[in-house]
This record gives structure tokens, sequence and C-alpha cells, in this order.
């Protein structure tokens, strides 16, 4: 089962937590055992798993984030002049895959998942896709 998703960023940029979307297509898909993959097809966005309990820690991860890539470098050739977003992109990574147990995903308990937005506000899409087994 492969489940689109179309979500809108109102920021330049900013994590949002989409572990309820990723929740509700497992339960939709009734499969008890396996895996869950969450992907993000675009180059200036990304998927990761992190603490959702303390908001503090996403502002602290943007900020890191900004330090290692600040947004306007001087030597930077990209014509877009987004390249800082293509290095946090690349860094996080487009994807993450999550076993499922007895039909729930198996997260730690301060864990949840994040689409993470480095070049909005844009529409974006993510896809889950459950694999059995």
């Amino acid at each position: 089962m492969l489940f689109k998703n179309i979500i809108q960023t109102n920021k330049h940029e900013q994590m949002i937590d989409i572990t309820s979307y990723v929740r509700d297509a497992v339960k939709g898909s009734k499969i008890e055992g396996g895996m869950v993959l969450v992907y993000c097809p675009h180059t200036t966005a990304a998927i990761t798993i992190n603490e959702n309990a303390d908001p503090d820690v996403v502002h602290d991860m943007l900020m890191r984030l900004e330090e290692m890539y600040p947004w306007k470098h001087a030597d930077d050739r990209h014509g877009e002049g987004n390249s800082a977003a293509h290095l946090k992109s690349s860094t996080i990574g487009s994807s993450e895959l999550i076993p499922i147990v007895d039909g729930r995903l198996l997260l730690g308990t301060w864990q949840g998942v994040y689409f993470c937005e480095f070049d909005g506000p844009r529409q974006r899409n993510f896809y889950i896709k459950m694999l059995k087994g």
C-alpha cells in the first residue's frame, strides 16, 4: 500500500510532526507486522525521527543546521541560491524506515516523525509505503 500525502509548509524552514499521518496509514493498512517507509521526493526537504515532547529540540535542530549551512555563502554557485537547503536535506535524509509491530509503529516514547522544510513555504508531498513481513 502506498499513501501520497500533500502538506503545505508555511515557513522558510520548519519541522512538521507527521507522526499522526504515519500512524493513520499503518492503522488503515491493517498490517500487523512489517515496516513502513516514509519518503520525501524533494531535494530541499527531508524526513527524520526525533524527539516530539519538547519543541525546543526542533528549534535547536533548525538553529544548528543553520549554523552548519548558512543560507547565504559567498562561494555558493547554485543559481537558485538555495544550496543550504540542499545540504540540509542531504544531511537529514529523504526517508525513514520504521518497524510495525502488532499493528503499531515501533517508536520510542519521545520519538516522532518529522517532515523537514528547508526552502519554503511550499506545497510538498511525502509518501508512506507499507511493507508486509
